[in-house]
């Protein structure tokens, strides 16, 4: 299955820090001729998904032991827009009144969106279903936290969005505000690396924070998203080549 649109992490950012898609005519998708592994010869911009050296996700299996700067979520009850792209569901923020923190650095939450499984693994381990939280600062740097989940009960924190979740590619307000904050465990306590974008054009620069704290979702929520989404929308892990990934 592959779809006609571009997930909005596939995206360069603009001078007002908004994010703008790039090449809406080429077709990728999760299998088929528009699998991950053919990414990188689709389309000329799309050259890193095969030939970068610093791409996204990892199995997080070896890591160094450093002094991580705290992660500071600002996050606030805000108005979001509950997105069908293709690829994903997708949270929207208009604003940028939610903010992230983290070694003197400002980042904007532009939006979160889900995979399942999990794009990330820990120690060969893959999840469920993981989230990312997509930010960027004045510059345009992308900042990705990544939250796992494990099988278990149903997860409250998610049924707005699970609720109202489109079943075909379109997108819906949320009537009422949503805080990303409560999708966050209490403990912060995360792995960092350098990495890329997990779809076209794979862009690579991307400051990735992976929580070593888990959540939970159950069989249930989990098959909903499936039977909108597909069976998967993960790319498979990369190399990890010459990086380091400190916690």
């Amino acid at each position: 299955m592959y779809r006609h649109t571009l997930i909005a992490l596939a995206v360069t950012v603009t001078a007002t820090g908004a994010f703008a898609a790039s090449n809406h005519d080429t077709h990728w998708g999760y299998t088929g001729h528009g699998a991950p592994e053919q990414w990188g010869s689709l389309a000329a911009e799309f050259g890193t998904c095969s030939a970068g050296k610093s791409q996204s996700p990892v199995d997080i299996v070896a890591t160094v032991d450093g002094q991580l700067p705290a992660l500071s979520p600002n996050y606030r009850p805000s108005e979001v827009t509950v997105v069908n792209n293709g690829h994903t569901i997708q949270v929207d923020y208009a604003d940028s009144a939610n903010t992230l923190s983290v070694g003197g650095k400002e980042y904007t939450l532009k939006q979160f969106h889900f995979h399942v499984p999990s794009e990330n693994k820990i120690k060969g381990k893959q999840f469920p279903m993981e989230a990312h939280f997509v930010h960027a600062d004045a510059e345009g740097n992308l900042a990705v936290v990544g939250v796992l989940y494990e099988n278990g009960r149903e997860n409250a924190k998610l049924a707005p969005i699970w609720k109202v979740m489109p079943k075909k590619e379109g997108s819906v307000k949320l009537r009422q505000t949503f805080n990303a904050a409560d999708l966050l465990p209490s403990n912060l306590d995360y792995y960092r690396f350098s990495g890329s974008l997990t779809t076209p054009p794979c862009s690579e620069g991307v400051a990735w924070m992976v929580l070593k704290n888990y959540d939970h979702i159950s069989a249930k929520q989990a098959a909903r998203f499936q039977a909108v989404i597909g069976s998967h929308n993960n790319r498979p892990v990369q190399p990890l080549n010459a990086r380091i990934v400190v916690e």
